[in-house]
């Protein structure tokens, strides 16, 4: 086999996403609040973004006394460009890049005004107003720091009467117990890694039952049957039949399986229901109420409300969005012939970086608005009737109808929220799969689940319907749906199987097969 190197002319078709486009897509799949975050990082990092709302009289570059209103003029000097900021002089070597002018950006932008920082002008009342209605708002939003689980261990640990060293081990242990409450590090790793190490790990047994005897019941264990064991009151009638249940019969009883529970206690079957019942009130997690995992609150993106006339209509709740314009003043600059060719290629960066900014939101906006409308003239009697009258609709649909990409309406649609008369719904909310029923209407899987839900509530428990009863009784109703389409509904639904839903009699007759 011979190798060789040669030169070979080909043209290829291709697409090559410009950051222009790049931008935009992401632009697009923002959230109104990461939207938020976005214009406010640009305003700070671009001197040529200003707020319109911070401008009561937008600069005139061919107003009289524009020099009067503190606005810099550019000279070159035989060192290189000096400019003035904040009462501080830089010089600008024309031979280097434009690190400087970065540097530039960084210390004008410090007041977060740049009329107040290249001038004597002071900014007007409506930003001061504005500014201090945004610091007050996130005050106003700053989530307090909850006391974690270490921390409401310990305090409990300062009112113990224990000796130094204990106290000590005692606090060591606090610190491996996890968000759930375990502490899952075998005794012997932790008795090694302590420093001085431990030889007897027999003494951290002692002081692990006294961290096992804090608040909440549970916390300490190194299992989920001791979590449990843990938390059975000392004066409960059936605590030995609890005790053996959780000990050794936790898998029987999640798969429903009393019968054999029954063979091979010796208990009676009301017993142990009974015993059941009172473990089921146990917290497998004993720490999770202290999980600190701040609320996450959404923010709707659309509102649609009806007008006089029944119609719906869709409104974009992005008016918190800061209205920006790019600075006329730095136009003028650029355009001056006399402005030095560092500074216009400076500028003409800042300046297509924020006229894509603005064209991006505005494309949003639209693209948004246009993909909302079509979904909700689609699912108006989702709107009417209520949830259980969703319509199949898939993004292709949608698409087609706006004239744009599919993948345009997935990002569109993306971690959106809308709100509605029937309440706060992702977007994606509204697409849904479906099937045709024997009668050739279209319906959405969304009602399917509804009904399968319907069924398995109305059965009875004592015999409950497998996953064939219900594909019969789905069948006989007109919705042909397969087996394990049904098995998969079952379990997205979260309802266990027929076994593990069966209410056992005292004298149970036989069960069919599940």
């Amino acid at each position: 086999m011979r190798q060789e190197m040669s030169m070979v002319q080909k043209q290829t078709l291709g697409l090559t996403l410009g950051p222009r486009m790049i931008q935009s897509m992401e632009i697009l799949q923002m959230p109104l609040m990461a939207l938020l975050e976005k214009v406010e990082t640009e305003l700070q990092e671009n001197p040529v973004l200003e707020l319109a709302t911070d401008v009561e009289n937008p600069p005139n570059a061919e107003s009289p006394d524009w020099a009067e209103k503190g606005a810099p003029e550019p000279h070159t000097a035989e060192d290189g460009l000096v400019l003035e900021a904040e009462g501080q002089e830089l010089h600008i070597d024309q031979e280097g890049d434009c690190a400087d002018f970065d540097r530039l950006d960084r210390l004008t932008s410090l007041s977060g005004d740049w009329a107040e920082a290249m001038g004597d002008s002071k900014p007007s009342r409506g930003a001061v107003e504005q500014a201090s209605d945004r610091q007050h708002d996130l005050m106003q939003n700053l989530v307090g720091r909850l006391p974690s689980l270490q921390d409401h261990l310990c305090e409990q640990v300062t009112f113990l009467n224990l000796t130094p060293e204990d106290e000590a081990l005692l606090r060591y242990l606090v610190s491996f117990v996890d968000a759930s409450g375990y502490l899952r590090t075998p005794l012997p790793e932790l008795a090694a890694s302590y420093v001085p190490p431990i030889t007897d790990p027999g003494i951290l047994e002692v002081v692990l039952e006294i961290l096992q005897k804090l608040e909440p019941k549970g916390v300490g264990a190194q299992s989920l049957a001791e979590c449990l064991v843990l938390q059975i009151p000392q004066k409960e009638p059936d605590a030995d039949l609890m005790r053996i249940l959780i000990t050794q019969h936790l898998e029987d009883i999640r798969h429903n399986r009393l019968p054999l529970i029954h063979k091979k206690t010796g208990f009676e079957l009301g017993p142990i229901q009974r015993a059941i019942g009172k473990i089921s009130h146990l917290n497998p997690r004993p720490g999770a109420g202290f999980d600190s995992t701040p609320v996450q609150y959404v923010v709707p993106d659309l509102f649609v409300e009806a007008n006089d006339q029944g119609e719906y209509q869709v409104r974009l709740t992005d008016g918190g969005i800061p209205e920006i314009r790019i600075n006329p003043m730095w136009r003028e600059t650029l355009r001056d012939p006399d402005t030095d060719p560092k500074t216009r290629e400076y500028l003409k960066r800042k300046i297509q970086s924020a006229q894509w900014l603005e064209e991006a939101i505005q494309q949003r906006r639209s693209t948004i608005k246009r993909v909302s409308e079509s979904i909700i003239r689609r699912q108006r009697r989702f709107l009417e009737e209520g949830p259980d009258f969703i319509e199949p609709l898939k993004m292709q649909q949608v698409a087609d109808e706006v004239g744009v990409h599919v993948t345009t309406v997935s990002r569109a649609v993306d971690d959106k929220y809308v709100q509605t008369p029937r309440g706060l719904f992702p977007l994606k909310r509204f697409f849904t799969g479906g099937t045709t029923t024997s009668g050739g209407e279209e319906i959405a899987w969304e009602k399917l689940k509804k009904r399968l839900q319907e069924l398995v509530a109305s059965e009875n428990r004592t015999m409950p319907l497998s996953d064939d009863d219900l594909v019969q009784k789905m069948t006989a109703e007109g919705f042909p749906i397969a087996r394990r389409t049904i098995t998969k509904y079952r379990k997205m639904l979260n309802i266990p199987s027929s076994r593990q839903r069966r209410i056992w009699l005292e004298n149970p007759p036989p069960s069919p097969s599940d």
